[in-house]
């Protein structure tokens, strides 16, 4: 066969209309919005305001109870009907399994070929059973750094590094390739263990998307202030899982409906009370919680010892252009306050949604953000404004 020469400038046109043609593809695929349906909060909007909701994981069921065989009982505190009866007819519904500090069920579960094959069954039976849509993984967190890692040291938990995505590959073999399969993953790098160059790839063969939980970046184990659910660290951990081998597209930006707050020390923050010493949040030998830190969301009623301080933090509170994040320190009272607004999360699409090309958003919780909705409203505004950007194309 005689080979045709192109020249240079019809083969950079082709180049560049190729290019063109994959970025408007890539730019017509709908974002994912995942929502976190929780037993804690146990409400949600008129069903219009859920319009973009794509998806809705159920909060959650307990990793133990798929590691008898043949298991036939399962607990949730809710039902995947009455769910679908309050979203778009559309909305997947997903079961969340796990959580922060149920861990010890996915530990029994990975330990084995025989126990991970048990675990796998059991949830495809309870997928078939509940007639939910799929699974999101909630492991808080394989290989160590969960609430338990004073008690139980991070070398002895490292074996789950590599049994983490064989049990997701034995949890995809029974489900098959129309169910789907999410994971909740750490936002922070210190947590992110089991998450390398090595293992990432492993794991994205048998998962549909990422929940980066890009909130808690601030916890009682830190010393200093920084925002939880800010632009720096969460740009921070999207990129830890793009350069271990994760597409942008299978990842989901997560968003907090909830606010924190974190006691100070008092003259090391008069200058700058961002990176400013915290008082001794965790106690150091059992990692128990001194009660010199608390969260809330706003559907909660404000602590007592703080609705002064939380009224501050509403009517004085600023935005830091610097690393993205809305906050507040009162001095009197000696606490950093750390939250999304409705400003701060529409900030956040454009430098790191769109400019990271992610897959779609997530939010712990929906019913959190009850009564008014502020931030849902904000990430449905976002979303809308996208949707009708690519119907212009």
């Amino acid at each position: 066969m005689k080979m045709v020469k192109m020249k240079p400038s019809w083969y950079f046109f082709l180049c560049c209309l190729s290019l063109a043609m994959a970025l408007n593809l890539t730019s017509k695929r709908p974002l994912r919005c995942v929502m976190y349906y929780t037993g804690q909060h146990q409400v949600t909007p008129p069903v219009d305001q859920l319009k973009y909701v794509s998806h809705v994981a159920i909060a959650f069921m307990s990793p133990g109870v798929f590691n008898e065989p043949g298991g036939m009982d399962w607990p949730l505190w809710t039902t995947v009907e009455e769910v679908r009866e309050k979203f778009p007819k559309e909305t997947k519904v997903l079961i969340a399994i796990g959580g922060w500090g149920d861990t010890i069920g996915f530990s029994v579960a990975a330990l084995t070929d025989e126990t991970r094959k048990t675990f796998a069954e059991n949830v495809a039976s309870m997928v078939r059973v509940t007639g939910a849509d799929g699974v999101d993984i909630d492991w808080e967190y394989p290989g160590g750094n969960g609430e338990d890692y004073k008690q139980v040291p991070n070398p002895s938990k490292s074996w789950e590094i590599q049994a983490y995505p064989l049990l997701l590959a034995e949890v995809r073999a029974a489900l098959g390739p129309s169910f789907i399969i999410s994971a909740a993953v750490p936002g922070l790098k210190r947590d992110m263990l089991a998450f390398t160059r090595e293992t990432v790839p492993r794991i994205m063969r048998h998962l549909d998307f990422l929940n980066v939980m890009t909130y808690d970046l601030m916890n009682r184990r830190d010393t200093v202030t920084k925002h939880h659910t800010g632009i720096d660290l969460s740009l921070e951990a999207l990129e830890a899982y793009i350069a271990a081998g994760a597409a942008p597209q299978e990842l989901n930006l997560g968003f907090a409906f909830y606010v924190k707050y974190f006691r100070t020390q008092h003259e090391e923050c008069l200058d700058d009370p961002i990176g400013c010493p915290t008082v001794l949040l965790e106690d150091p030998s059992t990692g128990a919680d001194l009660g010199q830190a608390g969260a809330f969301s706003w559907h909660d009623s404000v602590p007592e010892e703080v609705a002064n301080s939380f009224t501050k933090a509403i009517d004085k509170g600023k935005y830091d252009e610097k690393q993205g994040g809305y906050y507040y320190w009162d001095g009197e009272e000696n606490i950093w306050w750390t939250f999304d607004t409705a400003d701060a999360i529409k900030r956040k699409f454009p430098v790191l949604v769109d400019k990271k090309r992610l897959g779609g958003v997530f939010a712990w919780g929906l019913g959190e953000d009850a009564p008014v909705y502020e931030r849902l409203a904000a990430v449905n505004e976002e979303l809308e404004r996208r949707v009708e950007a690519k119907d212009e194309l």
